[in-house]
């Protein structure tokens, strides 16, 4: 969709500078930060010349209103090779303010950004946030690591277990947001990414639920031992099933803490990799549209060399197609350890129900004791349905998480 918005070229005296919600505009910097390149809506909005931009540092537009925290976090991920986005507040040359949402990634010799309007729910709450934040460095004189952490407490409030599933969660609103106010067709591609992440979510949960069925379901062989010594000697049978048991449980669970808990866990990296999948294709649709901007820009950009800057942003969204794909690889491998797990899952579940058979068999047979062990049998029972349910929802998720590929 094109756009002429003539009051995009109008600036008030004081307040918002014109910056449309159609637009994107960028910027390169060395890894010190310094102004290597930028499209002319950059300079448009910030209203500097090309020669006060070029090999400026960026810092040259950073708003008061913004905490350290906020550009300590920032700084940090792209210096260890990562990208990130960012709610960011600007100011211009003439005194007046813009809010953006920002994608950064590193680049050869620097650090690229693209940003766009915000306009989602998340960004009236970060505002907050950020004016809180700012107003504890300032009373309480936190230093930026700190201020870092505050910040990131406040991520994890609201739900996030890192920064980047909050940047993810809010580039995602923040496209979809906007291309509604376009009246852009919906991105299924996106939308399906997006219902992907949430259900990595669900995954988890039904996961860390299982595996408190499991830890229920310990009291059991113990339960068993004890109805067996009150009912000597007939009672045998009954500590043989409770080893049994005792035996197959445990197995279970020490496979569970092997394949199942932990960060390294398929159940949980599939949540990470789904999630930089969604990131990953967001910032790429940004940078699309740099680089559609950048292939019909006709003025002259100050001394910089469009041809150069349009090869390193094509490169640019590349690579980031590349990592898209290689994202989606993982989210298949992951997806399918997860059904190999269920399946093994399955099998060993087998041993348990033919257990609670036998105990069925005992309690029928005993002349005293049996209501009981049938009270045992319930439990398993419901257990037993319990846990298939869990296996069946985990398979039903991963199955649909692959399928969104």
């Amino acid at each position: 969709m094109t756009f002429n918005d003539r009051r995009l070229n109008t600036r008030p005296a004081q307040g918002e500078a014109p910056f449309g919600l159609h637009e994107v505009f960028i910027s390169r910097t060395d890894e010190r930060g310094v102004i290597k390149a930028a499209n002319y809506v950059f300079k448009r909005v910030t209203h500097y010349e090309w020669e006060e931009l070029l090999g400026a540092p960026h810092k040259i537009i950073r708003h008061p209103d913004m905490p350290k925290g906020v550009f300590q976090l920032f700084w940090d991920t792209l210096k260890r090779g990562e990208c990130i986005g960012a709610y960011v507040k600007n100011k211009t040359k003439d005194g007046l303010y813009y809010w953006v949402f920002a994608v950064a990634i590193p680049c050869p010799g620097g650090y690229l950004s693209a940003r766009i309007r915000p306009s989602g729910a998340m960004f009236q709450e970060v505002q907050k946030a950020y004016a809180q934040l700012l107003q504890a460095e300032q009373e309480e004189g936190l230093s930026p690591e700190e201020s870092a952490e505050l910040l990131m407490g406040w991520i994890k409030d609201k739900g996030f277990e890192t920064y980047h599933q909050f940047s993810t969660a809010a580039l995602s609103e923040e496209l979809l947001t906007r291309g509604e106010a376009l009246q852009n067709s919906p991105d299924q591609k996106f939308l399906m990414l997006r219902q992907a992440v949430s259900d990595a979510d669900t995954l988890l949960s039904e996961t860390e639920a299982l595996i408190k069925e499991f830890d229920a379901m310990r009291t059991i062989p113990h339960n068993l031992r004890v109805i067996a010594s009150r009912i000597e000697p007939a009672g045998g049978p009954v500590t043989v099933l409770s080893q049994n048991y005792g035996s197959m449980s445990a197995e279970m669970s020490k496979w569970f803490e092997t394949n199942v808990m932990g960060e390294n866990s398929n159940f949980n990296k599939i949540k990470g990799a789904v999630t930089h999948r969604l990131f990953v294709e967001g910032m790429t649709r940004i940078l699309e549209e740099c680089n559609a901007l950048l292939t019909q820009e006709k003025r002259k950009l100050g001394d910089v060399d469009i041809a150069y800057e349009r090869k390193n942003l094509t490169d640019l969204v590349q690579r980031e197609r590349k990592l898209a794909s290689d994202a989606g690889e993982q989210i298949n491998f992951e997806a399918d350890r997860i059904q190999h797990a269920c399946n093994i899952m399955h099998r060993q579940f087998l041993g348990l129900s033919t257990t609670r058979v036998l105990c069925k068999i005992e309690a029928a047979r005993l002349p005293r004791g049996g209501e009981t062990l049938d009270d045992i049998i319930n439990q398993l029972g419901s257990f037993q349905r319990s846990i298939a349910d869990r296996l069946h929802n985990i398979a039903k998720l991963s199955d649909q998480i692959r399928a969104m590929e």
